[in-house]
């Protein structure tokens, strides 16, 4: 499965099964991390095997079940964090999905058990993302129009597909409150209102480039 076939077919799965992750995935997400880490200056995590956090009255409001693996997006507070862990962390979940495992973008239904990772000074745990093999593979969410979240001088076949990759991605109560602007070959994305609103910002953004091809634009 190649990473544009894996934005197709990734859907939210919240309930998992008890089979654990093979120890060669497991080391794939964690070269993936390094690699991030390094490039992004964040402190990502991949946490196995711990069944505390989505075992609280919360995760279980919300429709966990069986979660025992996910991934801590964590970080210095800095004016992009929110947006990198969007980028950074979606990149995290389709390499997830091209390894066969299923994952849903989690921001409050969970516990933060603080002995299960490391969060070092300046640093925050923003979110997660639970990880593992899904008794189902989700469904699709409703998507809105290419003309409702982007603005163009002229059509352009890149742009149009950046947004339409964009429209797959992830995002809280699958509200798509971002935009996109293109002006020539220059592209302005801009988040919407909400808490995790550069969070999706950047989950969006990184679809944007699978679709529309890094070498078509620039952002601004």
């Amino acid at each position: 499965m190649d990473i544009m076939e894996a934005m197709k077919c990734r859907h939210s799965v919240r309930s998992y099964a008890g089979r654990p992750i093979e120890p060669e995935k497991v080391n794939k997400l964690c070269e993936k991390i390094d690699e991030i880490n390094k490039e992004s200056g964040l402190h990502i995590q991949l946490i196995t095997d711990e069944p505390k956090a989505f075992d609280g009255f919360m995760a279980h409001y919300g429709k966990f079940i069986g979660v025992t693996n996910y991934i801590a997006l964590i970080g210095k507070k800095t004016a992009d964090f929110h947006e990198k862990c969007g980028y950074y962390g979606e990149q995290l979940v389709l390499l997830a999905q091209q390894l066969g495992l299923n994952t849903c973008w989690v921001a409050m239904t969970y516990s933060k058990v603080k002995s299960a990772y490391r969060v070092d000074s300046g640093e925050k745990l923003l979110i997660v993302i639970s990880v593992g093999y899904g008794n189902t593979q989700g469904v699709a969410h409703k998507s809105k129009s290419v003309n409702a979240v982007s603005t163009f001088d002229k059509e352009v076949s890149w742009f149009t597909s950046g947004v339409e990759a964009a429209l797959l991605a992830p995002t809280a109560i699958n509200q798509q409150k971002f935009h996109f602007k293109k002006t020539g070959n220059k592209v302005h994305a801009t988040p919407g209102t909400g808490f995790y609103a550069k969070v999706d910002l950047g989950i969006a953004k990184y679809h944007f480039e699978l679709g529309a091809g890094k070498q078509n634009f620039t952002w601004v």
